[in-house]
């Protein structure tokens, strides 16, 4: 596809005067820098083509070797960690601390994969009943077609890629518009570490091509994080053409807080994940859950540390909150507080977006919160906590799974055996005690409910792709 690397390459350019599907803006001003042609109709029929035919010999190549790409994309993710990092900061947002952050997590992935991937792939040896033997094997199943989105430009590509690639899929990658140059700075990774153009391609595409490319018979798998809106049109079309789909979506995750907390720093730690990368994680706790008897306690602690954290300029090290992914983003959020408080709901910080150029919006803080505001079921992409007030751990519990998501949760309680007992009575796909919720690469990752289907990470994310074949032989001795 050098053709169209090299149409990339050359379509960068500063025109704040037209749209394009795929740009850079930065948020923290507003300031349109470049933009980015979408591929024609032939240009997706050729991507097809050369994913189709690559598959033929990647999936050949010995293990050792695919491994071996994995540890090399992760050496140049390091080696170019500080190009990534402003990038990423650039396109979408993201505190630079909180890049840095992000590309550890990204070369931990593709480690884990290359470190432990005979352990992953190794022949699963059945115990038969009669003479014989039966295996199951981990094959490759083709070309398959990633939508990802822009608040982790490349942790979330690792999770899809790393195990595939392993594997011996081959991918065709949508990233999220607004990370153009970040799409393309990972594309540039990946073939200096040897993946074969046709094996990894950055697909600039519209939602039609996506269309297109979920109706070819050669695609064979579709993995989507987004929304659940996007997760319900990908889900239904690739159901529709029979194509294996992964759906992570959204969570509006609760953060369970019991009389035996430790108080202070379950309200610190609240603080901070309400509002790393901009409160913009799906996984991120959104709805505060505290018992009655630490409420007021919970409070002060809470608002306190919600008060301390600043919008600041997201090139500084010591920035925790920088803009929002977009001025759209802003304004989506704004409209969600506002509906709140129309709705009876208490504004105890914040509220409105800061007035400055830029996608700006301060730590929110809203109690009183009932179901007719939409932020009771809605999730919340940004930093705007909603804190709620209940009797005891049995209306905890029962909060906590009042709501349309299940992707993970937080609880706190010093006795543990509690904790755990509580644990299991959450729908959630994770569950952190005296944590808030993180990424490791053996921990599987995903959700319940309209949080989504199927599993990323650990052993799961080299299984969801893979055709389990089993080989059956022989029953019986031959006769010659």
């Amino acid at each position: 596809m050098s053709n169209l690397k090299s149409k990339y390459a050359n379509s960068q350019r500063s025109a704040p005067h037209t749209v394009s599907t795929y740009y850079t803006e930065n948020p923290a001003t507003s300031e349109r820098i470049a933009e980015f042609e979408t591929l024609t109709d032939g240009d997706v029929s050729r991507l097809i083509d050369q994913a189709h035919e690559s598959h033929r010999e990647w999936r050949h190549v010995p293990l050792k070797q695919r491994a071996e790409v994995l540890i090399r994309i992760a050496d140049l993710y390091e080696e170019r960690a500080e190009q990534i990092t402003t990038q990423v900061t650039v396109d979408m947002g993201k505190p630079i601390t909180a890049a840095y952050s992000e590309l550890k997590t990204t070369t931990d992935i593709f480690r884990y994969y290359a470190d432990n991937a005979e352990a992953l792939l190794a022949d699963e040896h059945i115990d038969v009943q009669g003479p014989g033997t039966a295996v199951v094997q981990k094959q490759a199943i083709g070309p398959l077609l990633g939508i990802m989105p822009w608040n982790f430009p490349h942790y979330q590509v690792a999770r899809f890629v790393a195990p595939n690639l392993l594997l011996g899929n081959t991918i065709m990658l949508k990233h999220s518009g607004n990370c153009a140059q970040s799409a393309l700075l990972t594309a540039g990774i990946f073939h200096d570490a040897g993946v074969p153009e046709g094996v990894y391609q950055n697909a600039f595409i519209t939602h039609d091509q996506v269309s297109i490319i979920l109706k070819d018979p050669r695609l064979q798998g579709v993995s989507l994080t987004g929304s659940d809106r996007a997760g319900a049109i990908v889900g239904e079309q690739a159901g529709r053409n029979i194509k294996k789909s992964v759906l992570e979506l959204g969570g509006s995750d609760p953060f369970i807080v019991l009389e035996d907390a430790d108080i202070a720093t379950a309200a610190e730690e609240a603080a901070i994940g309400r509002c790393f990368n901009g409160g913009q994680v799906c996984t991120a706790s959104k709805r505060f859950i505290v018992v009655d008897a630490v409420y007021e306690e919970f409070m002060k602690h809470f608002l306190t540390a919600m008060s301390r954290i600043k919008p600041a300029d997201p090139t500084l090290r010591d920035t925790i909150l920088g803009p929002m992914s977009s001025q759209s983003a802003v304004e989506e959020l704004n409209g969600l507080v506002m509906d709140a408080l129309n709705n009876g709901a208490n504004l105890e910080l914040g509220g409105s977006p800061l007035d400055a150029p830029g996608a700006w919006y301060p730590p929110t803080v809203l109690t009183n919160v009932t179901r007719a505001a939409r932020v009771y079921y809605e999730e919340l992409f940004g930093p705007v906590a909603v804190v709620h007030r209940v009797a005891d751990e049995t209306a905890a519990i029962e909060l906590a799974n009042d709501n349309p998501y299940g992707l993970s949760s937080s609880i706190y309680s010093e006795d543990l055996q509690r904790a755990e007992r509580v644990a299991k009575k959450i729908a959630a796909g994770m569950v952190w005690i005296n944590s808030i919720s993180k990424s490791s690469p053996e921990l599987p990752f995903g959700g319940v409910k309209a949080s989504g289907i199927g599993r990323e990470l650990g052993r799961f994310g080299v299984e969801e792709f893979a055709n389990h074949k089993m080989i059956r032989s022989p029953m019986h001795k031959s006769s010659t």
